[in-house]
C-alpha cells in the first residue's frame, strides 16, 4: 500500500482568480470608456466657460483688487510659547537696567558731597578715653562707704585665723596683699582669697577704686564644731573637736576716717 501511494501524483492547490484576471476579460474595457468620456465632458465644460472667465479678468482689472485671505495661525508649540513670553519679560528688564546706571551715576555726586563731611570728622583728635575705674563722688559730710566680704565655715579655728588677721588689720591693700602672700600659716591663703572677693565687690557694687582701699576691720569669729571620737586603751574613747571659723573683712577708701584697732 505504501508503493501505491507513494506513485500517486500530488494534487496541487487550486488559484483563486484576482480581480486583474477578471478586469481583463470584459470589466476593464468599459472603465476605460467611462475615463475618457469623462475627460472629454470635462473638455467640453472648461471650452464653454474660457470666454466668460477671459470676461471676468477684464473686468477685474478695472475693479479694486481683491484683499489676499487671511491664513489660520497654526498653534504654536509650548516650547515656542514659552520663548515668546520669556523674551516679553526680557526687554522690560533691560530697559530697567539700562535706566538705572543714569539713576546710580546721579546719586554718586551726591554720595561724594556726603562723604567730606565724613572724612573731616575722622581728621579729628580722638577724646581721650575715660578711665576704666574712676572714684565715686561723696556728697560732703556724708559716711565713707564700707564694703564688707564674709567666709562662712571656714575649716580653721578662730585663734589660728586671729593670728593672721592681725598682720593686716589697718594696711592698704597692696600691703596686705604682700603680707598675706609670705605668711607661713595655713590661714593666709583663706584671708586672701576673702580679701580679693571684697575688693571686686567696691569695684562693682560701688564703683571704687581697689588700689585705694584700706583694711578697716578684719576678724573671725568661732563657728560650730564638729565632734569626732578615737578609741583609746581600756575600752575608753577621747573626743576629737574640729573646729571651724567665721572670716569677715570691710574695705573703706583710705581717706575715710581714723584707723580702728582690733575687736
Amino acid at each position: 500500500m505504501t508503493d501505491e501511494q507513494d506513485k500517486q501524483p500530488e494534487e496541487k492547490p487550486k488559484r483563486r482568480r484576482t480581480r486583474a484576471k477578471a478586469d481583463e476579460g470584459g470589466q476593464a474595457p468599459q472603465r476605460r470608456a467611462r475615463r475618457t468620456k469623462a475627460a472629454a465632458a470635462e473638455d467640453e465644460a472648461t471650452a464653454k466657460d474660457a470666454p466668460a472667465a477671459e470676461a471676468a479678468e477684464a473686468g477685474g482689472d478695472a475693479e479694486a483688487p481683491k484683499k489676499p485671505r487671511r491664513r489660520r495661525r497654526t498653534a504654536k508649540p509650548k516650547a515656542e510659547a514659552a520663548e515668546a513670553e520669556t523674551t516679553a519679560e526680557a526687554e522690560p528688564d533691560e530697559a530697567v537696567a539700562e535706566a538705572e546706571p543714569e539713576e546710580v551715576a546721579e546719586a554718586e555726586p551726591a554720595e561724594a558731597g556726603e562723604a567730606e563731611p565724613a572724612e573731616a570728622a575722622e581728621v579729628e583728635p580722638p577724646s581721650e578715653a575715660a578711665p576704666a575705674r574712676r572714684r565715686r563722688e561723696r556728697e560732703p559730710g556724708a559716711a565713707p562707704p564700707v564694703v564688707r566680704a564674709h567666709a562662712r565655715y571656714v575649716r580653721s579655728s578662730a585663734r589660728k585665723a586671729r593670728l593672721v588677721c592681725e598682720h593686716i588689720r589697718g594696711k592698704s591693700v597692696e600691703d596686705a596683699r604682700a603680707i598675706l602672700e609670705f605668711t607661713p600659716r595655713a590661714a593666709a591663703r583663706d584671708w586672701r582669697k576673702l580679701l580679693e572677693s571684697a575688693v571686686a565687690n567696691a569695684e562693682h557694687n560701688h564703683e571704687l577704686v581697689g588700689e585705694d582701699l584700706r583694711i578697716r576691720e578684719a576678724y573671725a569669729d568661732e563657728g560650730p564644731t564638729l565632734k569626732r571620737y578615737r578609741p583609746r586603751a581600756m575600752g575608753r574613747a577621747t573626743r576629737i573637736r574640729k573646729r571651724t571659723a567665721h572670716l569677715t573683712i570691710a574695705l573703706t577708701p583710705q581717706d575715710g576716717g581714723a584707723k580702728e584697732g582690733s575687736r
